[in-house]
């Protein structure tokens, strides 16, 4: 499970874990029943569709509740499995990393969402000038709904403080020492 959830051809994203394998951007998952033939898109924001409202559900975007699941998971399995268990993080890029170690890099990329660049910009924000430079509105972070797969930029409702207030975890780990690498 961890070789497709930890390529950044298919499940790994700068920002997370998409929800959707990103090999459907070209190849869409096709399946046919009863004669009729569906099509699921790799659709990393926005849906490009009326359908579920124009939302993309679950076909790409980065879900906050689920991310974070999975950190929690890979931390209790590092418990379990300890040092000497190490797989490829990210797949293809031979770096071994213990479990601990890719939940970490997974809540960094989660954290990343939120935090400025050198420039002055976070992802949530998109290409928002205003959210960059303006003295206003520059340190007014939003906590979207869901997160584009592809750019980190907030998705959906905006004020979503219930699960994606899980980020604060993310990046308050990022300052506990056992982090810092």
């Amino acid at each position: 499970m961890l070789r497709y959830a930890l390529d950044e051809k298919e499940f790994l994203s700068p920002y997370g874990i998409r929800s959707l394998s990103r090999v459907y951007i070209d190849k869409p998952y096709m399946f046919h029943t009863n004669g009729e033939s569906y099509q699921v898109d790799y659709v990393p924001a926005e849906s490009n569709t009326g359908l579920f409202g124009g939302n993309s559900n679950w076909r790409g975007p980065i879900w906050f509740p689920v991310n974070f699941l999975l950190v929690e998971a890979l931390e209790r399995y590092h418990h379990f499995y300890g040092d000497s268990f190490k797989v490829e993080c990210p797949v293809g890029s031979g770096k071994m990393m213990t479990l601990q170690q890719v939940a970490q890099e997974i809540a960094r990329r989660l954290s990343s969402i939120f935090l400025p660049d050198r420039q002055g910009r976070r992802p949530v924000h998109g290409e928002d000038e205003r959210d960059a430079k303006d003295e206003h509105w520059k340190d007014l972070v939003l906590f979207n709904e869901y997160f584009c797969g592809e750019t980190g930029r907030g998705v959906g409702a905006t004020h979503q403080t219930g699960w994606t207030a899980l980020a604060i975890r993310c990046i308050e780990d990022l300052k506990r020492p056992h982090c810092r690498q």
